[in-house]
């Protein structure tokens, strides 16, 4: 007999995606209260589940999370009580807790993470076999020098100086291309590929230069990789784009214009060491149509042919590499500072000088540019990472200190359009928790989040810090 309505009470159809909490397949709609809220339905799927230790779920209805009384989003949303509610429910990320610390001697101004299920690992077609537990962190450092970490908090090796291949001023990108390989750039005005050796029973590990690459006239601040191509982005603050060959039979020979203009840089380096004879070679387009720097650099995600780049014209572009052609832009009110891609989505995600993040839809046919904005940071948001976890979330490193961990779900509707809200806040262990004004000290400088390792920062308190909890890196871990 079906069982009558009143106007307090709402029937629901709960469901799950993920196997291990789905209920059993003869539950039903149920009639709860619609006071009921996350805390309510959460206990009830507990009961439903017989779980003896009650685990903390989310809740969405049409995609987005819940974060209000049942009765208070039926009224929002003008839907009637005597609607049945679909609503899909999920674990719940757990705030992310400190792990580790690794000091340096300066600023350090990106971190990339080599793991089985980093680019890099991934790339290696099962040749790497880094176990859990054996991650390695590359970091980069103003004071022009690289170091490799170990999840030890060991230190494994450190790039040669500048005499001796090395660049001769703050790198400002790095990254691994393979576990063999790992790719720099900075104010030198120069990305350099170095081959990477790992510790081993035998040998130490070793960080030794293999190509010199000349081409930008101004600071590299990003670099983006497709090692399967062969293939490298760099963006830099001469308005460029550049496309290289991380091979060097495939790379044309540097231009001596380019080589010329670092002339006082080489002599510099010749005075501070012994002579390191590294083959040098340029870019094989650079791409031209910003109008300011360009901050940060990425192939798109299911077509290395495509490039993205954000600068501070406001724009984005989408660009052809194969014609070194640019197909598109996408005009802000704001400088854009960093980029990711939720390709799940078809939305880029541009992190600005006006404190928020930008989703953006670069595809020719979106009607609407701004799908959606992300709130929350107090000073620019200059890095950000995607959550290898899920399709909709992020991590964002910002000037304010902080980095925040973001749920694309999590949103509501304002005037100005969709406005999402930040699931936690990761503030810098070194402030003992203190939050200072606009990051005094402090600032995040790079972000990245690995399924093994967790959300890995970087900044300006001359620390790589490593956040991790349930969701909030492997599962298997937290």
């Amino acid at each position: 007999m079906a069982m009558q309505h009143t106007s307090s009470q709402v029937r629901v159809h709960l469901a799950s995606s993920q196997s291990d909490i789905a209920l059993p397949e003869n539950t039903g709609s149920i009639l709860v209260s619609t006071t009921f809220r996350r805390y309510a339905l959460s206990s009830l799927v507990n009961t439903i589940l017989k779980n003896e230790k009650p685990v903390p779920f989310d809740f969405l209805i049409n995609g987005v999370f819940l974060r209000t009384s049942l009765d208070d989003y039926l009224t929002q949303h003008a839907i009637s009580p005597e609607t049945t509610l679909n609503i899909e429910y999920v674990k719940a990320a757990i705030p992310p807790i400190h792990l580790a610390s690794f000091e340096h001697d300066d600023w350090v101004s990106s971190i990339d993470v080599l793991s089985s299920s980093s680019a890099a690992g991934r790339w290696a077609d099962g040749k790497y076999a880094g176990a859990s537990g054996h991650e390695s962190i590359v970091s980069a450092s103003y004071d022009g020098l690289l170091r490799v970490w170990n999840m030890s908090s060991q230190m494994t090796v450190i790039s040669p100086s500048a005499g001796n291949g090395g660049h001769i001023s703050s790198i400002k990108a790095a990254k691994f291309i393979s576990p063999t390989q790992i790719a720099s750039s900075g104010t030198d005005r120069t990305v350099r590929i170095w081959r990477y050796q790992e510790v081993s029973d035998d040998l130490p590990a070793a960080l030794t230069p293999q190509i010199e690459l000349y081409g930008h006239k101004a600071s590299v601040d990003s670099i983006a990789i497709h090692q399967p191509s062969n293939r490298l982005l760099s963006a830099s603050a001469d308005h460029l784009v550049c496309l290289w060959s991380t091979k060097k039979s495939d790379a044309p020979s540097a231009s001596e214009a380019s080589l010329s203009a670092n002339k006082s840089r080489n002599a510099k380096r010749r005075k501070l060491g012994p002579s390191v004879s590294t083959p040098q070679r340029g870019p094989l387009s650079c791409l031209k149509s910003h109008s300011a720097p360009v901050s940060s650099v990425m192939f798109g995600p299911n077509d290395p042919t495509v490039a993205y780049s954000t600068s501070w014209d406001h724009g984005l572009k989408t660009w052809d590499l194969p014609t070194s052609t640019p197909v598109d832009t996408r005009s802000t009110s704001h400088a854009l500072l960093s980029l990711a891609a939720l390709p799940h989505l078809n939305l880029v995600a541009a992190g600005t000088s006006a404190r928020h993040i930008t989703l953006i839809d670069p595809r020719a046919s979106a009607t609407n540019i701004i799908a959606m904005t992300l709130r929350g940071h107090t000073n620019a948001v200059v890095s950000l990472a995607t959550d290898p976890n899920s399709s909709y979330g992020l991590a964002s490193g910002s000037h304010d200190g902080t980095c925040r961990v973001w749920d694309v779900r999590s949103a509501k509707t304002e005037k100005e359009g969709r406005v999402g809200q930040s699931m936690y806040s990761i503030g810098r262990e070194s402030a003992g928790g203190e939050m200072r004004a606009s990051g005094e000290g402090v600032k995040v400088f790079g972000v990245v989040w690995d399924l093994e390792v967790g959300v890995v920062s970087a900044g300006e308190d001359k620390r790589i810090q490593i956040n991790r909890g349930k969701s909030i890196g492997s599962h298997a871990r937290s």
